[in-house]
């Protein structure tokens, strides 16, 4: 039988035991269905089962046309950051904690999964972010992000400044404790801690949120997803700044290196199911009643 999915990944968090159950139960009922599946190599390495068909992340998004994510929040920005470029859409069931982005129950997802099979699903696409690093030695280094770009002061109680560029164009000299730069998915994360609004998550739109910049009239900004966003680091005790992609990715930064921050050319693409409602899922996570 034909299925909207037919070539099915499972990504799963490494060495966990609940993620373990998932991923079994998951290839189980695929294989009643006759859906052809690939576990990513550290997720078989997790299932401790090396007989199970396995597949890097660039055969993934060679030959699949679904991965499913088992794990958090955090497993699913990093699937999205390496699948993107293939144009894999991305399904999570939630082994996390919050779940704003793995927004389906394990003891749901068998139900869920078939009537996304059968074609009864909605897709989302978002926006990721590129971020180069311009290094005082000419050199440069390429991150991607899916919530946000920090750059933030690292270890001292003490701030950082920073000149702020959108499209060439000076917008602030800010002394604070550092950046973020969120997509619209990332404005629920980081930047909403620290005071910036939440955006929807389709929107093409980029936020500069401060953290705790010594003044009281910097506010968080949301531009255009189609602009660039330089910061140059312009005043730091050597060793004493970063630049983090996701909470995952981290670059130490000096004085006069430059962060370059764009919208990729490639959208992450979520699946949902069918009747999803973001304005639900915030009522649920943040308890607006």
């Amino acid at each position: 039988m034909a299925y909207a999915f037919n070539n099915i990944a499972l990504i799963g968090k490494y060495r966990d035991s609940d993620v373990d159950e998932t991923l079994m139960a998951l290839s189980i009922f695929l294989d009643e269905l006759g859906c052809d599946h690939v576990f990513d190599e550290s997720s078989a390495d997790v299932a401790n089962k090396p007989h199970l068909k396995t597949a890097s992340r660039a055969e993934i998004g060679a030959q699949c046309d679904l991965a499913i994510i088992v794990g958090g929040d955090g497993s699913l920005l990093h699937a999205a950051r390496s699948l993107a470029r293939y144009e894999v859409p991305l399904l999570g069931i939630n082994r996390g904690r919050l779940g704003f982005l793995v927004d389906i129950s394990p003891n749901e997802m068998l139900l869920w999964l078939r009537n996304i099979l059968n074609g009864k699903y909605q897709e989302e696409q978002r926006i990721l972010l590129r971020a180069v690093t311009h290094h005082g030695d000419s050199q440069t280094s390429e991150s991607y992000a899916f919530n946000d770009v920090v750059i933030h002061k690292w270890q001292m109680a003490r701030m950082i400044e920073t000149e702020t560029y959108i499209d060439g164009r000076l917008v602030s000299n800010l002394r604070s404790d550092g950046l973020i730069i969120a997509t619209p998915t990332g404005s629920s994360a980081y930047a909403m801690s620290s005071g910036g609004p939440l955006l929807f998550p389709t929107l093409k739109a980029m936020e500069i949120v401060p953290i705790c910049p010594h003044t009281m009239s910097f506010r968080p900004l949301v531009i255009d997803g189609d602009s660039t966003i330089e910061v140059r680091v312009s005043e730091v005790s050597q060793g004493h700044a970063q630049v983090t992609c996701d909470g995952q990715i981290n670059l130490g930064l000096l004085s006069g290196d430059t962060v370059e921050i764009t919208k990729t050319e490639y959208m992450v693409r979520l699946i949902h199911p069918y009747g999803y409602d973001y304005f639900e899922l915030l009522r649920a996570k943040l308890n607006w009643g």
